[in-house]
């Protein structure tokens, strides 16, 4: 049989159809010159972000002081099994993903870095202090009880102004040696390994913040892991960042975890070490390190809190408030207000219109902060914060922290199994990956890798909605998640959001996507209100506004749940209802899946173990995007 040439196939796109006998075929080159001008592929030239890439910021393995009293998983193993292989946990168990992250950061502490493999190893010069040696005879017992005490006093000594040994040579020769293996598990376009360190400041009152480097092991073995020992004042730590900036021209930044556990200090409005309100000068600088929050992890959420959003359904979300985060400080109300990143946001207005400059202008993401080497948060497959209690029919009753008071102590069920952080980059590298982060184009996700596209404009309308690329419209209209508006079009009244949610394939179907938005109003005061402003089924909001539940298929007993209720994608154009052009404001959107078993119930169906009454077995799985912000 005689086959067409491919050519003549785009001729009948191009050209009518031979009718007589004096039409002429045209010659091949007429034909390509022709088609070349049509736009087939709706993906050739683009030039904006197209990939999410799911990561972990916050990672512990045994060379961290605290984990490496239970944890036996190092920095090597932790690479490979974020990379989706096999690995074997402390307490022997396999362990796995169920798909592989793009990326990660081990972030172990920068207070006595590498010290705890010295001191299991019974350095002679370690063992000739006195708390060097009861430590090492602690953890020589093998009683997890005597394991769990010498960890808790370890932690104590992270806490004090000077350190318990002089360990120069070890934080320098440990950390030489995890940027070597951190260039060494570097694979452009398979697998970024971002070097980073936890630097771990004021103890129970928890102003932690991770540090990235943007470059390989040459550019970060320039500056040893700053730790509390330097200095306990975080302004003190972003001098030593902008030095290092100065210095070297490399970049770097800092992410703030937890505020949720800082007792109203992690958000302050306040300089550190006075009542003095911020200035202008710190606001720029704190801005230009701190371009992200981790706003979830394993111990609890920091977006939003039911005392300060009381119409948000979803602001109370595996919440821990008791205390700070050693139990040794109750919560007082006062204190909460300057935690959470909702309000943060909303105090970042204020402070701009005062100050000229945002310092809490931040975008999101989640991360695990596990000390187990493991960056494991889905439900089914969740570790938990450390090795000393590995998934067992006992671990939801196990203390993870024990406080003075009892009433501050956690237990093992109020861990989170949360959470992830998605950027949206051209490629899988290390540099794509920092710079999303410092344009804010994030977002976080409590565990599931659902997919959250969000732009804001002036412009968007239905058909950006129908052609099934968002982003296209969305970059080419607007500014996507991180992003500043731009100034409004001639006419133009009120701006308008493009946003599209997909769900995880492994996961729940999405119940609804919200928009949350701050303003800030003409008498200096902060408002926040939640639309609904896509959601699945035929459900209409009540008198009240507010959309009724989704509903819940989860079967407790069997740890299963079906997505009959729900939807696997969401997308709609929304325009504020509300808008005043006058009124500074900023939008995030927030996704929000059907029920689904909690961890909880999980561990309850294979161990057999009937939990109290007090302790969840359901969770509705979320993702919070970066905000976009508007300024008149």
């Amino acid at each position: 049989m005689t086959k067409t040439p491919a050519y003549i196939f785009a001729l009948c796109l191009a050209f009518p159809l031979v009718t007589s006998a004096q039409d002429q075929i045209p010659d091949k080159a007429s034909v390509h010159a022709k088609v070349g001008k049509i736009k087939f592929s709706p993906y050739a030239g683009r030039n904006f972000p197209t990939k999410v890439l799911w990561g972990d910021t916050h990672l512990h393995t045994k060379i961290s002081v605290d984990a490496g009293t239970m944890c036996t998983v190092g920095q090597e193993d932790a690479y490979r099994f974020a990379r989706g292989e096999e690995i074997t946990t402390t307490h022997g168990l396999r362990a796995k993903l169920s798909r592989p992250l793009d990326w990660l950061v081990i972030s172990d502490h920068a207070e006595m870095y590498g010290l705890m493999p010295q001191l299991l190893a019974g350095d002679p010069g370690i063992l000739a202090t006195e708390k060097g040696k009861r430590w090492y005879d602690m953890l020589q017992t093998g009683d997890p009880d005597k394991t769990f005490a010498a960890a808790m006093e370890i932690v104590a000594a992270l806490a004090q102004p000077d350190p318990p040994f002089k360990s120069d040579a070890i934080v320098k020769n440990a950390w030489n040696a995890y940027t070597a293996l951190a260039d060494r598990y570097n694979e452009p376009g398979r697998f970024s390994a971002i070097i980073g360190f936890e630097y771990t400041t004021m103890g129970g009152n928890n102003l932690h913040r991770n540090v990235l480097f943007r470059g390989d092991a040459s550019q970060a073995d320039k500056m040893l892991p700053f730790s509390q020992f330097d200095s306990q004042n975080p302004e003190d730590l972003w001098v030593a960042l902008a030095k290092y900036k100065a210095d070297t021209g490399h970049e770097l930044l800092a992410i703030p975890h937890n505020g949720n556990l800082s007792n109203g200090r992690m958000f302050s409005v306040n300089k550190f070490e006075s009542d003095t309100p911020y200035d202008k000068e710190l606001a720029e600088l704190r801005a230009s390190l701190e371009p992200i929050h981790e706003v979830t992890q394993i111990k609890g959420d920091s977006e939003a809190h039911p005392m300060l959003s009381p119409n948000d359904e979803f602001a109370d979300y595996e919440t821990w408030d008791k205390s700070n985060l050693n139990g040794t400080e109750a919560k007082k109300p006062g204190m909460i207000q300057h935690e959470y990143t909702r309000e943060a946001l909303k105090n970042g207005l204020a402070l701009e219109k005062k100050l000229g400059v945002n310092p809490f202008k931040v975008g999101m993401i989640g991360s695990t902060d596990a000390h187990t080497a493991l960056a494991a948060v889905e439900e089914e497959n969740f570790f938990g914060k450390h090795s000393g209690v590995e998934p067992e029919p006992h671990r939801w009753e196990h203390v993870v922290i024990e406080a003075p008071d009892p009433n501050f102590t956690v237990k093992g069920w109020q861990q989170a199994a949360s959470g992830y952080a998605a950027v949206w980059a051209k490629e899988n590298t290390r540099a794509a990956i920092f710079d999303a982060m410092m344009r804010k184009e994030t977002y976080a996700t409590t565990g599931p890798r659902m997919t959250v596209r969000f732009f804001g404009g002036w412009e968007f309308d239905e058909a950006d909605i129908n052609t099934r690329l968002p982003a296209d419209a969305g970059y080419a209209k607007g500014v996507p998640m991180g992003g500043d508006l731009r100034k409004a079009p001639d006419g133009a009244k009120a701006p308008n959001f493009l946003v599209a949610a997909m769900k995880d394939p492994l996961s729940g179907n999405l119940d609804r996507v919200q928009i949350v938005k701050g303003r800030l109003d003409a008498d200096g005061k902060t408002h926040e209100k939640v639309y609904d402003v896509a959601w699945s089924g035929d459900r209409k909001p009540g008198a009240d506004g507010k959309l009724p539940p989704v509903g819940d298929t989860v079967d407790v007993k069997n740890a299963t749940w079906s997505n009959s209720i729900g939807t696997p994608e969401l997308i709609t154009v929304w325009s504020d209802p509300d808008f005043d052009p006058a009124q500074s404001a900023f939008y995030y959107t927030r996704v929000i899946e059907i029920p689904t078993p909690r961890w909880t119930a999980y561990e309850a169906l294979r161990f057999g173990v009937e939990m109290s009454k007090e302790v969840p077995m359901t969770t509705q799985e979320r993702a919070y995007t970066s905000p976009i912000w508007y300024t008149p």
